[in-house]
Order: C-alpha cells, then sequence, then structure tokens
C-alpha cells in the first residue's frame, strides 16, 4: 500500500474514534445538504422526536392536528389538557402517536411529535414529521377559508372572475 494511502486510512479512523459518541457532528454534515425544503422548520431530535413552532393559537393548532389524523387515517385515542397545553394520542399499524401542544403564546403554539414503532426504543421520526407538515397544511388551508371568508367578492365582481 503506498504510504499516502495509509496515512488517510489512519487520519479516517484516527478521526472516526475522536469524534466516538457525537452522532450530531455527521447528522449535521449529512443533512446540511439534504433536502432542506422539505420539511422547512421542522427539528429532528436523534431519538426521533420531532418539534415544530407554528405562529397560531393552541386551538387552532390542536383542530389542525385533529384534522390531520383524521385525514391520515388514524384513530385519536386521548384527547385531553395537560399542564403545558393539550396531548394527543392516535394510533397506526404498529405505531402510537403522542403528540404534545404547549401555549408558548395567545398566538404561538409548540408542537412535539413522537411516533413509538413497537417498543419504546423505536421511533419513527418520518411519519411524525409527514404528521407536523400535514399539520401545517391544515393550519394553511384553515388561514386560506378564514381570509376568503373575512374578504368575500362583492356580488357586482362574481360574475367577472
Amino acid at each position: 500500500m503506498k504510504p499516502v494511502r495509509v496515512a488517510r486510512c489512519i487520519a479516517i479512523v484516527s478521526l472516526a474514534f475522536s469524534l466516538q459518541g457525537c452522532a450530531a457532528v455527521g447528522l449535521a454534515i449529512v443533512g446540511a445538504g439534504a433536502g432542506a425544503g422539505a420539511s422547512a422548520g421542522v427539528d429532528h431530535t436523534l431519538n426521533g422526536i420531532v418539534y415544530k413552532t407554528f405562529a397560531v393559537s393552541l386551538n387552532e393548532t390542536r383542530f389542525a392536528t385533529l384534522k390531520t389524523f383524521d385525514r391520515m387515517g388514524m384513530e385519536v385515542t386521548a384527547d385531553a389538557k395537560s399542564d403545558d397545553g393539550w396531548a394527543l394520542t392516535a394510533t397506526a399499524t404498529d405505531r402510537t402517536i403522542d403528540v404534545e401542544l404547549q401555549s408558548l403564546t395567545e398566538t404561538t403554539t409548540r408542537m412535539r411529535v413522537v411516533a413509538n414503532q413497537g417498543k419504546i426504543f423505536f421511533k419513527d421520526a418520518s411519519t411524525a414529521t409527514e404528521i407536523i407538515n400535514q399539520t401545517a397544511q391544515a393550519l394553511d388551508e384553515a388561514a386560506r377559508v378564514k381570509h376568503s371568508n373575512a374578504n368575500p367578492i362583492p356580488s357586482s365582481q362574481e360574475s367577472t372572475i
């Protein structure tokens, strides 16, 4: 083997050992260029928990979450007020979805989603992310309806549109 290749191998192995247990560095590097717009504003933890903060009230976020569960065919098994806001649970095939909604202000809500897949150690981050994305879409749809109801088209202009 050539001396340059040996030196590279030693450097790579040394780097791997020095970053042992620091998976966040590797994930940050890998994730930096991978689909940044796909779930913009969605925070993921290494253990599969997904977070997002919405600039809407707790009730609006709760109703959008319930609409999301219905849209995705998930049965709601719990829907109750909690100390920090609201807790919802739904089920899907071999999964339990836990959603915590925390009211940060009157018009800001933090959403935490955990999709447990079977045992406690197995999390389904992609399902949790999709629930957040679908909830964001439901909130956008509700805002559009609210805006269109607040600004109806005058009857004289209806026929021209």
